[in-house]
């Protein structure tokens, strides 16, 4: 019966501490500096991140205190400043970085938090040129978009 009881207890211990509880963190001055889901004393699930002025740093989803998924990055002021895909903590796919305004300043294929693949630059919301990357390395660059869409075989690019 002894054994009973201590085997009941240590299930309970276990599965209170795999439970998931919702944390929020402070500045000292008082103001929000991150809420989120907590697992197994890691973060896990959606997450916010707060500046000191009380906006928005960061937002995304976390894994075993990895930022996975999508997340969306700000100014201090509250503007749009990034947005891309995480995999294992490491940015990965496209990621969407914007000017002042908010408009698309530029956008890029990266894969372990470097670029690979195609960056495209814009102005005014309109592609002004491009260049392809390896591992982070600059390996072409277009300035002319008609060639860019012929030898890459994109017709109807904006």
């Amino acid at each position: 019966m002894k054994k009973n009881i201590i085997f009941i207890l240590i299930l309970i211990s276990i599965s209170a501490s795999a439970q998931k509880t919702y944390q929020k963190n402070y500045f000292d001055n008082g103001i929000l500096k991150s809420e989120g889901w907590i697992k197994s004393n890691q973060k896990n699930g959606y997450w916010k991140f707060f500046y000191k002025n009380g906006n928005i740093e960061k937002e995304g989803h976390f894994s075993a205190n990895k930022p996975i998924k999508y997340w969306y990055f700000y100014t201090e002021n509250g503007t749009k400043q990034s947005e891309g895909h995480f995999a294992k903590g490491e940015k990965t796919n496209w990621w969407l970085f914007y000017d002042a305004s908010e408009k698309i300043n530029h956008k890029c294929q990266l894969k372990r938090n470097k670029k690979n693949g195609y960056c495209l630059m814009y102005k005014n919301e309109k592609l002004v040129s491009a260049a392809k990357y390896k591992a982070g390395i600059k390996i072409k660059t277009w300035t002319d978009l008609k060639s860019f869409k012929r030898e890459n075989n994109l017709l109807n690019l904006q």
